[in-house]
């Protein structure tokens, strides 16, 4: 791995990567910090989950053949589900980057401090040893981004930057982020950062869609836009609603059913879903491909995160890469979804 205590940036801290002119859509690569990243980062939350191993490493393996090198996953994916402890998501990806020997070419996102049945909070002794259970099961000697999965108000943000700057200058995490946190403690632990010269956030994880931008934009966009941080946003199809499969009287096969389907119920989900119907009929294109196009041409937007339980339903999210939305398709659905 590269010398992980040293950080150059083209621009501030956590700048994305230029993007291509003429429009939105593109494959090259944003920037987080040090780091290079494909515009779709793959979610690993099905991995172990409702992808078996098999499935799971066809995706990997789809992703990455179609350029992709960008893959989230958390220490507690999968505990959710019945006869799961967590760790299941890690343990599969770790699996694959032996398989195939290609750790040195992907960008891998992990996450602590998310309720991990044995480790809960985000003191510095659960930091680090949340590090170290996590590179165990990713079968690596480094994390590229590391998140911090849930606030933990009671922990100052002092100790939570002192813990994660430990794990960079020990060459075990490359760059630092954040998910699920206020704009209050963001800013306070990027000044904390500033003025001890610690390892700083370069990005932070969100939950934003069209259906849900209130989760994002307004104060924790300003600090992000204010400090140079790129946003790499969960949730990114709305548990499946902007897929489009989800109407009136339809029966969706999906552990996320119910929580997609609570989005017909609202003036806005239905707007949502009239423009990206108009706009794919006139494209030719998958419902999902125009939701992550949408999502990755915002302010501060890095990668869009997604996932998929097999390849097929790979396609149309790797699609949004190469999309360009006009400005008149943005501004439609930029409205609808107000």
């Amino acid at each position: 791995m590269s010398d992980s205590t040293t950080h150059t940036h083209a621009g501030r801290p956590g700048d994305p990567a230029p993007r291509p002119s003429g429009g939105t859509g593109g494959t090259a690569r944003r920037r987080l910090g040090s780091l290079e990243v494909h515009p779709l980062c793959l979610g690993g939350n099905v991995f172990g989950w409702t992808a078996d191993r098999d499935n799971s490493f066809a995706v990997l393996d789809a992703y990455t053949a179609a350029g992709g090198n960008f893959i989230d996953t958390a220490d507690i994916y999968s505990a959710w589900a019945p006869g799961h402890r967590g760790g299941e998501s890690e343990t599969v990806i770790g699996d694959w980057l032996a398989a195939r020997g290609n750790r040195s070419e992907v960008v891998i996102a992990t996450k602590v401090g998310g309720g991990y049945p044995e480790r809960r909070g985000l003191r510095a002794r659960a930091i680090r040893e949340g590090a170290e259970e996590s590179l165990a099961r990713l079968r690596t000697d480094h994390i590229d981004l590391y998140y911090t999965h849930f606030d933990d108000p009671s922990v100052p943000v002092e100790e939570i930057i002192t813990a994660l700057d430990g794990l960079v200058k020990a060459g075990k995490v490359r760059e630092i982020a954040a998910s699920n946190l206020s704009a209050e403690r963001l800013e306070a632990s990027l000044k904390f950062s500033d003025a001890e010269g610690l390892a700083r956030y370069v990005a932070v994880q969100p939950e934003y869609n069209l259906v849900s931008r209130d989760t994002y934009e307004g104060p924790l966009a300003e600090v992000a836009a204010r400090h140079g941080l790129g946003a790499v946003p969960y949730f990114g199809l709305a548990s499946g609603f902007l897929t489009g499969k989800y109407r009136p009287g339809a029966e969706v096969d999906s552990y996320r059913a119910d929580s997609a389907a609570k989005h017909l119920e609202t003036e806005r989900g239905r707007r949502v879903l009239a423009a990206l119907d108009r706009i794919t009929a006139a494209r030719g294109v998958a419902h999902a491909t125009v939701a992550l196009a949408w999502l990755a041409a915002r302010p501060t937007v890095a990668a869009p995160i997604a996932s998929a339980r097999n390849t097929e339903q790979l396609s149309a999210l790797l699609a949004m890469a190469e999309l360009e939305l006009t400005t008149d398709e943005l501004a439609e659905l930029t409205a609808a979804s107000a």
